[in-house]
């Protein structure tokens, strides 16, 4: 081959390279060039969705206030529940929040009340051991399901409060699509534990009353760990009703009586005993700070309401219940213990008992209850909640996922003045004899009116306390009902009315004892039989604390 012709040949085969090489980059940048198009198209297409999507969900504007917050649940569209043996805790919640509802096994209005809902059908179940049991029944219940189910609302998340729960209920309200309104079953099974209330105290800088925390074999080994204490004792186990599960000791021949109780437990609280009487206090822990309502007194013990020694039996509320410095001390240590349930990652309702020392005025930490309890109908009805709103709102705001702005020391202020306050009792009444009865005949719920000469008479039929205009009236709310069983502790009813129900010298009041009186005499009863299998089993929901 020639020189020209070899020249030639490269030359071509260098244009085909050069070539290609041309419409490969050409090839690139055109890729890129469309690429590019696509990016800025998907990238508008996208903008213009979250436009249109930011269009539908406005964001939500920030309640400012009481006004708002009251406002807001006036208008509000999430179906929530109080789903419980009876809506005793909880009543009047219905009037301060559209579509909130009751849910109960125990029908005590015999189908009036305008927002209870209870299943007709008894269905087979375990026998209950606790409210969260009987929580649970209802949950699976399928009118109870029924229900719920039309009341849902597309893309609104339904509420459930509960007294009492347990992870049980919470996989069940989970599968019901509920979310549960408090912290979770095992936060407050920590907490509700007795032992562990004296260590968030000692956290929170609240004084108890002298106290050790021991395990306890014997009465030797009793008196070896409390010694400091003196002879004179009181002994709890970690949970239980506090009329159950509080022993006095002051002998060899009292711990026998509850010595495989608490050898049982690997823990006890054991204090020295004082001479003192109780009184309850509840507060809700809030994002902006605690909420505190003011000082109650109550009532423990008193045998024409319970069998129980240390058994609770009701409460009351009047301006000048307390002096004022221990009002303030109350309120104050409410608080601390609040922002210390606050950083242990607890929100919302919780209740604390006071003891206050008869001997040198000294106020000690009873106990702390993590939920709504037996007081909370007696404090979210008082002069000051009806003023402002009520303590349970507070606490459902706190799940609402709702932007607030709340300045709760101003409420504290004004929530401790005395004329904020006006004046209440309760009476929590229980069959304290040692028999077992079948109810044959039990009043109505509602207003009833005592007689100069002491008989009750039914006023009228009304949901809650409100309606009850003087001391000569009260609202009862039935418990027991035809056909159910007394036998000892037995819940039988809650009566509520104006005024005191006890002495300066903290006895029952004369009037509190007519009500007593005159409330068992409208009941009617046959006795049955010990060996009988109704006396064996009884009444199984009076078997515990239902408030």
């Amino acid at each position: 081959m020639s020189k020209k012709a070899a020249k030639r040949k490269v030359t071509k085969k260098t244009t085909k390279k050069a070539a290609k090489k041309v419409a490969k980059k050409a090839t690139k940048k055109t890729t890129r060039k469309v690429t590019k198009k696509a990016t800025k198209k998907a990238a508008r297409k996208t903008a213009k969705k979250a436009s249109a999507s930011t269009s539908l969900t406005k964001p939500k504007k920030v309640l400012r206030g009481l006004p708002d917050i009251r406002r807001f649940f006036y208008a509000n569209d999430t179906p929530i529940y109080f789903i419980s043996a009876t809506n005793f805790n909880l009543l009047g919640a219905d009037e301060w929040i559209k579509g909130f509802k009751f849910i109960c096994y125990i029908e005590c209005f015999d189908g009036l009340h305008p927002n209870v809902f209870a299943p007709q059908e008894e269905v087979p179940h375990d026998e209950f051991e606790g409210i969260e049991d009987i929580n649970n029944y209802l949950l699976q219940h399928k009118e109870v399901i029924d229900y719920i189910d039309s009341r849902k609302q597309k893309g609104v998340k339904s509420k459930a409060l509960f007294l009492m729960f347990d992870e049980q209920t919470e996989k069940l309200a989970k599968k019901l699509d509920l979310e549960v309104c408090f912290p979770s079953a095992a936060m407050r099974t920590s907490m509700d534990n007795k032992v562990e209330t004296n260590r968030i105290a000692e956290r929170a800088g609240v004084p108890c009353v002298p106290y050790v925390l021991k395990k306890v074999k014997d009465y030797k080994q009793l008196c070896r760990v409390s010694k400091h204490l003196g002879t004179d004792l009181v002994v709890q186990t970690p949970f239980g009703d506090s009329g159950h599960t509080t022993y006095f000791i002051t002998c060899e021949e009292d711990f026998a009586k509850h010595a495989e109780e608490i050898a049982a437990e690997k823990e006890v609280k054991v204090m020295k005993r004082i001479n003192c009487h109780g009184s309850a206090i509840e507060a809700c822990v809030t994002r902006h700070g605690t909420v505190v309502a003011p000082l109650m007194t109550e009532l423990v013990g008193f045998k024409e309401l319970t069998p129980y020694k240390g058994g609770w039996c009701g409460n009351e509320i009047y301006p000048d219940a307390f002096p004022k410095k221990l009002r303030k001390q109350a309120h104050d240590y409410t608080r601390l213990f609040g922002e210390q349930l606050r950083k242990e990652g607890y929100k919302g309702y919780f209740e604390l008992d006071f003891l206050i020392d008869k001997d040198n005025g000294e106020l000690y930490l009873g106990e702390l209850n993590p939920r709504v309890t037996g007081a909370s109908s007696i404090t979210n009805h008082a002069l000051y909640a009806l003023s402002d709103m009520p303590l349970f709102l507070f606490h459902i705001l706190e799940w609402m996922d709702h932007p607030y702005t709340l300045n709760t020391n101003v409420i504290n202020r004004r929530w401790a003045h005395p004329e904020n306050c006006d004046s209440w009792g309760q009476l929590i009444i229980k069959h304290t004899e040692d028999t077992v009865r079948k109810v044959t005949k039990a009043p109505r719920s509602g207003i009833w009116r005592m007689d100069p000469d002491g008989g009750l008479e039914y006023d009228r039929m009304d949901t809650h306390r409100r309606a009850v205009e003087t001391e000569h009236e009260a609202f009862f709310l039935r418990i027991s009902r035809v056909n159910d069983y007394f036998y000892e502790g037995a819940d039988i009813g809650i009566l509520v009315m104006r005024g005191r129900l006890m002495t300066d010298e903290g006895d029952l009041s004369e009037r509190a004892k007519a009500w007593i009186e005159g409330i068992h005499g409208l009941y009617e009863s046959t006795a049955v039989k010990a060996s009988t299998k109704a006396a064996a089993k009884a009444n199984e929901v009076a078997a515990f604390k239902l408030m």
